[in-house]
């Protein structure tokens, strides 16, 4: 799946936030902060992981959906498994 890069330019800047999310996690983990706190933290970087790989497949279905020569670039089978390996 292609997609244009002008489509993506707030996954680009989510996925930037979680970079920042992860360096904070490290240094939580490094500096002995409590178990609770971590978990919580890494667990919002998760879901921001998880909604970016969401608004990239939703950015790119009508993309993959289009037929090309008479063929489609991914059948239903495929995009269920691409949702799935999010879920």
């Amino acid at each position: 799946m292609e997609i244009e890069a002008n489509q993506l330019k707030d996954v680009v800047n989510r996925l930037k936030r979680v970079q920042g999310q992860l360096g904070g996690v490290i240094r939580m983990i490094e500096e002995g902060r409590d178990c609770a706190d971590v978990v919580t933290q890494l667990a919002a970087a998760a879901r921001a992981l998880d909604r970016a790989g969401f608004k990239i497949i939703a950015t790119g279905l009508r993309q993959c959906m289009v037929e090309e020569e008479g063929e489609r670039k991914l059948d239903e089978a495929q995009l269920e498994r691409l949702f799935l390996s999010l879920a």
